[in-house]
C-alpha cells in the first residue's frame, strides 16, 4: 500500500493517561491527501463556517469544495477551471498566491476585476503550471478572518511517490475584527508607542553593507530604536484552525516518509518550524525545487511556503511538529503519531521564545530549475521605508516600476526601516540572486523577506503582462501603503 494513502482520514488512539490529548474528528487539510483532481470538483464556495478557538466559538470565512472539503488540490499541466461562488454577505475577491494566472484573474479588487458580490458565480481558466504547494485568500481584510485555504499542485511524479502528505495552514487568530486591530494599530502610533519616523531611519541605511544576512536582530545602537517584530499580539496561533491545546493528530505510518507541505497564511507573523525529534529536510519553497537543506529549524514568514520531507522510526511514536512565533513563546503545532501512539499535550506557552528570522537560511538555498541565465534590460531600486508615527508603509523608488514584455528585469530592494517585510510579487516567479551586497544563485520564490537594514536583489522575466502587484505580505503594512505595481508598458 501507498504510503501517502495508509489510514487516510483515520485518527490516532491517545494512551489513557492524565496528559494525553483527547482526540476529535477532523475535516482539515491534513487530511486530503487522496484528493479528487478532477475537473468535475473544481468548484469552491466562499462561506461562513465557526471554530473554536480557546474554549469560544469565533465565526470565521472559509473556502470550501461541494463535498465540504476546505481547499483545492489540482494537477499540474492542466487547466485551472474553477467555478468560485460567494455565499457571504459582503463583497470579496480571492487571489490565487503562486499561480501565474493572466492578471484579469489575479483577485486583487478592482486590479482589473471587480469584487465578487454576493451570490454570484465567477468562471476562471487558465493553465495551472507546474506542481507547488499555493494558497488562496483573500486580498482585503477578510485574509484577517481566515478566508484562506490551501491550494495545491501535484505532479504526476507525486502521486506515484511513496509518501503521505500533510498540508498545514498556519494562522494568527484574534477574536477583533482587522478594522478594529488597524486602528488599534494607528492609536498606538499616535499615542507615541512606536515613535519612528524617516528621519530616524535615514541615519542607519549605511549599515546594510555591515550586515551577514542576520538581520538586525536583538541589535540597538545609541540613537536608534530597537527593532519591532510584532505588531499585534493575537488571541490565538493556528495550525489548520486548531491550537496546540487541541492539536490536530494526524495518523502516520511506522517506518513512513512524510512531506509536511506549509502555508504561513498569518497576516502579521512570522514562525519557526520545529520538527522536533524528525530530522527535516527541506525540498521546495513557495512551491518551486530546490537542492535538499537539512535541519530541524526552519524560518517562514508570511505568504511563504516550505516543502519539508521527513522519515518516520520503524518503531512509531507520536511526534510533534510545531510552529513558534518569531521573538516570543507563543506555539502552534501539529502531531504526526501511529496508531496506539501515546499523544501528550503541550503547552501553548514555550520555555524560550522563537527565534527572530533572518536571511541565513535563504543564503543557503539552491534551485532545482534556476531561471535562464542573461543580461537585464532593465534595473530597478526600491527602498522599504515607513512612519512608525503614523502607522504609515511605502516602497520608495516603485513610482517607475514599468517594464517591457520579454525583458529580463532586476529589483535591487533595501529595507530601510526597523521592521522585517515579506515582499511578495504577483504574476510571476522571480530568483533571488543577490543578499546584502553579495551574488547568490538563490531560490526561485515568489515571496522574499527583508530584515531590518537588509537588502537582496531578485531576477525575473517579464513574461506575463499586465499591472501585477508588489507588496508586503504583512496585511496591514499593505494596508497602510507598502504596495505597489509592476506595470507593463501600454498597460493601465
Amino acid at each position: 500500500m501507498k504510503r501517502r494513502n495508509f489510514l487516510n482520514g483515520l485518527m490516532v488512539g491517545a494512551a489513557a493517561l492524565g496528559t494525553s490529548v483527547a482526540v476529535r474528528p477532523l475535516r482539515t487539510w491534513a487530511q486530503v491527501a487522496a484528493a479528487n483532481t478532477s475537473p468535475a470538483s473544481r468548484s469552491l464556495s466562499i462561506g461562513y463556517r465557526t471554530i473554536d478557538v480557546m474554549g469560544r466559538s469565533a465565526q470565521v470565512f472559509g473556502l470550501v469544495r461541494p463535498d465540504g472539503r476546505p481547499g483545492l488540490e489540482v494537477e499540474a499541466g492542466t487547466d485551472f477551471d474553477l467555478s468560485l461562488s460567494s455565499a457571504i454577505d459582503e463583497p470579496t475577491l480571492i487571489h490565487w498566491h503562486g499561480l501565474t494566472p493572466p492578471w484579469a484573474a489575479d483577485g486583487v479588487p478592482d486590479n482589473p476585476a471587480a469584487l465578487l458580490r454576493p451570490t454570484e458565480i465567477r468562471r476562471y481558466t487558465f493553465p495551472v503550471g507546474t506542481g507547488g504547494t499555493h494558497w488562496m485568500h483573500a486580498h482585503t481584510l477578510q485574509e484577517q478572518n481566515l478566508l484562506a485555504a490551501p491550494l495545491i499542485v501535484r505532479t504526476s511524479d507525486e502521486l506515484k511517490r511513496d509518501e503521505q502528505d500533510v498540508v498545514v495552514l498556519l494562522h494568527d487568530f484574534s477574536f477583533q475584527s482587522p478594522e478594529e486591530l488597524l486602528a488599534k494599530l494607528k492609536g498606538k502610533a499616535a499615542s507615541g508607542g512606536m515613535a519612528m519616523d524617516h528621519s530616524a531611519m535615514s541615519g542607519i541605511t549605511g549599515m546594510q553593507h555591515m550586515m551577514s544576512g542576520k538581520g538586525m536582530a536583538g541589535m540597538t545602537m545609541p540613537g536608534m530604536p530597537a527593532m519591532d517584530l510584532n505588531d499585534i499580539d493575537y488571541d490565538a496561533y493556528l495550525a489548520n484552525d486548531r491550537t496546540l491545546d487541541d492539536p490536530e493528530i494526524v495518523t502516520v505510518e511506522k517506518g513512513g516518509r512524510v512531506r509536511l507541505r506549509i502555508i504561513n497564511g498569518a497576516t502579521a507573523t512570522a514562525f519557526t518550524i520545529d520538527t522536533g525529534r524528525l530530522s527535516g529536510e527541506l525540498v521546495a519553497v513557495d512551491g518551486q525545487g530546490i537542492e535538499p537543506v537539512g535541519g530541524t529549524s526552519f524560518p517562514v514568514s508570511m505568504g511563504q511556503r516550505l516543502d519539508i520531507r521527513v522519515s518516520l522510526p520503524k518503531d512509531g511514536g507520536a511526534f510533534p511538529v510545531l510552529f513558534i512565533r518569531e521573538g516570543a513563546v507563543e506555539r502552534a503545532g501539529v502531531i504526526l503519531a501511529t496508531r496506539g501512539a501515546d499523544v501528550r499535550r503541550i503547552a501553548i506557552a514555550g520555555d524560550t521564545e522563537g527565534p527572530v528570522l533572518g536571511l541565513d537560511l535563504e543564503q543557503r538555498l539552491r534551485p532545482v530549475a534556476p531561471i535562464a541565465s542573461r543580461t537585464a534590460d532593465r534595473r530597478f531600486r526600491l527602498s522599504l521605508t515607513g512612519d512608525m508615527a503614523a502607522y504609515g508603509w511605502s516602497i520608495d523608488g516603485a513610482d517607475g516600476l514599468v517594464v517591457k514584455r520579454g525583458e529580463r528585469v532586476e529589483v535591487a530592494i533595501s529595507n530601510a526601516s526597523m521592521m522585517a517585510h515579506p515582499m511578495h510579487l504577483h504574476g510571476h516567479h522571480f530568483q533571488v540572486i543577490g543578499i546584502n551586497g553579495t551574488p547568490v544563485a538563490g531560490a526561485v520564490r515568489d515571496t522574499v523577506l527583508l530584515p531590518p537594514m537588509a537588502n537582496v536583489v531578485l531576477g525575473f522575466d517579464a513574461d506575463n503582462p499586465g499591472r501585477w502587484p508588489f507588496h508586503c505580505h504583512h496585511l496591514y503594512h499593505m494596508a497602510t501603503g507598502m504596495m505597489a505595481y509592476v506595470t507593463y508598458n501600454g498597460i493601465g
